[in-house]
């Protein structure tokens, strides 16, 4: 992380406890979920990371300085072109409204940033996040802290430790973000039938 966007370098950090997100059984409200199934936005996998990863950049009322500096964008671009960083977008039309990015490696994902331009579009991301990688055959989704916004959906923490003992072996198997013949709606309806079992 920078620590701001003027910042030309960035930190590594290693938290003291790790937050991370409960793929299958992450919290969803009613209205929420009521909202999804309503299907407001478009939901696409990596056809505009560079607007997304600007997107979270961004800097806005109540947060006036932001980690996502220039040399970390151009770090997750590259990543990007490599095969590891992904963007989930919601459109609205010909207008992207929300999003998300991360960096898959293996079964493991690293939430990094997400952003929302229209009520809940953010929060419709990390759904369809949370079914593409349940589908793809993830074991982690890990989003580092914990914030506010992540405490509606469950997030739980474990010692630091205990995460890199974790994610040794989960990091050399395969797991699949693309999905390629999958549709993101048929992806979620199955997503949303296995949360039922």
């Amino acid at each position: 992380m920078a620590d701001d966007a003027n910042d030309l370098g960035y930190n590594f950090y290693a938290p003291v406890e790790r937050a991370l997100l409960p793929i299958l059984d992450i919290h969803i409200s009613k209205s929420l979920l009521k909202k999804i199934k309503q299907q407001p936005f478009e939901i696409k996998i990596n056809t505009n990371f560079d607007q997304v990863i600007s997107a979270c950049g961004e800097s806005f009322k109540g947060r006036e300085s932001t980690w996502i500096n220039a040399p970390i964008q151009q770090t997750f671009l590259q990543l990007h072109e490599m095969g590891y960083a992904h963007s989930v977008e919601c459109w609205d039309g010909d207008k992207l409204v929300g999003g998300l990015y991360g960096i898959a490696i293996g079964q493991v994902f690293c939430g990094e940033s997400m952003f929302s331009r229209e009520t809940d579009a953010s929060k419709i991301a990390l759904v369809h996040l949370c079914a593409r990688l349940y589908m793809g055959g993830f074991e982690i989704l890990d989003s580092q802290f914990i914030n506010d916004h992540l405490r509606q959906f469950g997030v739980y923490e474990i010692p630091q430790e205990e995460y890199v003992d974790v994610i040794q072996n989960k990091m050399i198997t395969q797991a699949d973000f693309i999905l390629k013949e999958e549709n993101s709606f048929e992806i979620l309806k199955n997503y949303l039938t296995a949360r039922q079992k």
